[in-house]
């Protein structure tokens, strides 16, 4: 299926939430008051690494309009958080190791008052050294940072006898490629407001990607139990992963708690890129070799990754890098080795792609440059190598079978870009290229990782179908997702249903909002829901009419019965239905994300597929690269909402353009040298591709009974090399490192190019 903004129909209805969100009336949760509120600020480490010597308070306390001012020994219980290993400090006690550590947070009458206060806040430092370098920090030489040292997570795995099939191989081709420390850039900071509870307990309004987790690791911090917590995670302006963890969360609570009063903590955008999380840089060497034919061989892989002070969802990612390392190719003899490194850099977490994006730009790099060697066109070389339907997935292990990456590589071949050389007219100063890349995408969290679902199914008192889960809208389109599913299962129109999510105090758990889960976790909840809770519905239906059950069914507005020959007809509302019940139909239904049974930890079992072709245009006067038309090829099941769909491939798509052309949050010395988006450059509109295509593969493998697969991360992971590959097209020139900047570009194209200070040379 073409999709684009053409098509009519029912799955291009407009989202629930779409119009107060155009229009700006759409309150989020970083907009809300309360009677009373105070705000919070937050004191973050002047050093990236450091000896605490004292903190000393009481300046800040006396300050007029001051309420509360907390250091670590107000932490009631667990001083740490993390959502892998609990090693972040909530408050540090005697050491930071980064910008983003939090020493003390304060709560006042106005923000103003709040900010003040930081600065009477009197911290005595002692300066460490500073360990900025993942390979500087693996060195025997190097300060340990933590007590087990400066590895963080190991992740590898071995087949075959790659070192003995590298002498075989006809071409081996070797390269190093590094990729930058992006920023989620949401437009909406981290931030909320933390209301204290009569009962001794707190509600929790705040943006979050799995509200249960964050009331479990609340519970452990405050020592309080996780029943007198309640979470309300949406909506929220943007995620993207960098919500993933606990941010304002623990301070808001604890300043909560101490004043008995709500304190709404918002970060200002500074202060979001010195404490959120960023995607992991990454150093990736790859070997890779083939026969004469382009039958690959062996393939060696090494990669390091950043993963700054703590370990957040570091060693998950990695593990996910490891795994797509060999991306949707059958190598008979591999070997890759993943270090996950600390650094006093900051904080590396989850990022709409986990660890693809990354392996997938070095992968595709490798194919590219083996393609050259062998006088083969590149998709030619892909498709000597492409995985078929029954092969196991990258670990060996068992997945779901699946015709995805054929799939998307016949479709992309097809691209009327595959046979323009060139769209626009070039001149001595402007070349045109274009580039293809392919990617595989594991769905869910992987074997051995706890990645529990449900949803619950209603008649509510008010004659709505309530669907509730325990999922967050974030902008990705999960209302519009889980509200099509719900009346294309059960025959009901828009106006029949309500779907409640991101509460949980009134919300099953069903896990986080991430890995590209919650579409599918939704369809099969509702599969699994609908049939018991049909019957359920009817048989009441037949009580209060006199209808035999099987006569009647669902559809919309109501129940409609059929006699003999008769056209349905409508014989009660859902309303009426719902006034004359004592008890009304409802059922819960729990299950976990599919998971392979091999007992492979983080292998995946459901599987996306994607293949990118990009043209881009450079200009050799400026370095400077424009993308012009980008063209994607999805197999991700059926498309449950076209305009969802296709506005999650279009925006990742922008994103995977920001990662390769323009995005990198340096970092000197451990302190970022990009604090705002003056300095920090994202896609805008005029930087957009103009022409954009996206072909919606549907069809799922026949013994395929697992519906949907998300689509949010799936439209990031091959731009970047599709993009290098256009780049090559254009100029001759290789990228290996991430983002191209446009002195990279011109000391390619330019002899004896160099930048001085008053310019180019």
């Amino acid at each position: 299926m073409l999709l684009n903004r053409n098509t009519a129909g029912a799955k291009w209805r407009v989202r629930p939430d779409g119009t107060e969100k155009v229009t700006g009336k759409l309150k989020y949760l970083t907009d809300l008051s309360f009677p009373g509120m105070l705000y919070g600020k937050i004191l973050r480490s002047e050093y990236p690494h450091a000896l605490i010597r004292s903190i000393n308070t009481e300046h800040a306390k006396r300050l007029p309009g001051v309420h509360a001012v907390v250091t670590h020994p107000d932490v009631p219980g667990m001083n740490r958080f993390g959502l892998v290993i609990p090693d972040q400090p909530v408050l540090c006690e005697d050491r930071v190791r980064c910008v983003g550590d939090a020493v003390a947070a304060v709560a006042a009458e106005t923000r103003e008052i709040a900010e003040l206060a930081l600065r009477f806040i009197q911290v005595d430092y002692e300066p460490l050294p500073i360990v900025d370098d993942p390979e500087a920090a693996l060195l025997p030489s190097s300060p340990r940072l933590h007590p087990g040292g400066n590895i963080l997570h190991r992740a590898g795995f071995k087949k075959g006898e790659p070192e003995h099939a590298f002498e075989k191989c006809a071409v081996v081709i070797e390269e190093t490629y590094e990729t930058p420390r992006q920023m989620h850039a949401y437009m909406e900071t981290e931030g909320g407001v933390i209301v204290p509870e009569p009962d001794g307990g707190i509600t929790v309004y705040a943006g979050t990607q799995h509200g249960y987790k964050d009331r479990f690791q609340l519970s452990r911090i405050l020592a309080m139990p996780e029943n007198k917590i309640r979470v309300v995670s949406s909506p929220m302006g943007g995620s993207f992963g960098g919500k993933d963890e606990l941010n304002i969360q623990p301070y808001g609570a604890l300043l909560a708690l101490a004043t008995q009063r709500p304190v709404k903590i918002h970060n200002s955008r500074k202060e979001s890129v010195t404490a959120g999380l960023k995607r992991h840089p990454m150093r990736i060497t790859m070997k890779t070799g083939s026969d004469e034919q382009g039958n690959l061989l062996a393939h060696s892989v090494r990669i390091v990754a950043d993963t700054g002070a703590y370990a957040s969802l570091g060693p998950a990612v990695l593990d996910f890098a490891v795994e797509h390392a060999t991306g949707p190719y059958v190598i008979p003899n591999v070997e890759v080795e993943g270090l996950s490194v600390l650094t006093n850099n900051g904080v590396a977490g989850e990022f709409r792609g986990f660890g693809g994006n990354q392996v997938t730009f070095a992968l595709e790099g490798q194919m590219d440059r083996l393609a050259e060697k062998l006088n083969l066109d590149p998709l030619e070389l892909r498709r000597r190598n492409l995985r078929k339907s029954d092969d196991p997935g990258p670990l060996g292990q068992r997945i779901v079978p699946t015709d995805g990456a054929v799939d998307v590589l016949e479709t992309v071949a097809q691209s009327p870009l595959r046979k323009q050389k060139g769209g626009t007219v070039e001149t001595q100063w402007r070349k045109t290229g274009t580039g293809v890349a392919i990617c595989m995408h594991g769905g869910g969290l992987g074997f051995g990782r706890p990645d529990p679902s449900g949803g619950s199914l209603r008649l509510s008192k008010d004659g709505k179908i309530e669907a509730a889960f325990g999922f967050e809208e974030f902008g990705q389109g999960f209302l519009s997702a889980a509200e099509m599913i719900l009346i294309e299962e059960l025959g009901c129109s828009f106006e029949d249903v309500r779907i409640v999510i991101g509460d949980t105090a009134v919300v099953p758990p069903s896990g986080s909002s991430t890995a590209s889960r919650a579409t599918s976790m939704a369809w099969l909840a509702i599969r699994r829901m609908k049939e018991a809770w049909k019957r359920e519905l009817l048989e009441q239906a037949s009580q209060a009419t006199g209808v035999a059950a099987d006569q009647l069914e669902l559809g919309p507005g109501g129940i409609f019965t059929q006699q003999q020959e008769k056209a349905y007809e409508p014989v009660l509302t859902y309303c009426d239905l719902a006034a004359r019940l004592e008890r009304l139909p409802s059922t819960t239904v729990h299950f976990h994300f599919p998971t392979t049974p091999d007992a492979l930890v983080g292998g995946h079992y459901l599987y996306s597929f994607s293949a990118v072709i990009a043209q881009v245009e450079v200009d050799l006067l400026t370095g400077r690269v424009r993308a012009l038309k980008m063209d994607q090829a999805v197999s991700a099941g059926p498309v449950v909402t076209q305009m969802g769909y296709l506005g999650q491939i279009e925006g990742g798509g922008v994103m995977g353009l920001g990662f390769t052309l323009m995005e990198d949050a340096v970092m000197e010395k451990g302190r970022y040298s990009t604090q705002n988006f003056d300095s920090y450059l994202i896609p805008t509109i005029r930087d957009v591709p103009l022409d954009v295509n996206v072909e919606a593969i549907e069809a799922l493998h026949p013994n395929d009974s697992y519906g949907p697969r998300g689509v949010g991360e799936i439209g990031t992971v091959a731009v970047a090399p599709a993009l290098a590959a256009a780049i090559h097209d254009a100029i001759g020139y290789r990228v290996s490192r991430l983002p191209v900047s446009p002195e990279e570009i011109l000391k390619a194209v330019t002899p004896n190019f160099e930048v001085t200070r008053n310019g180019r040379k």
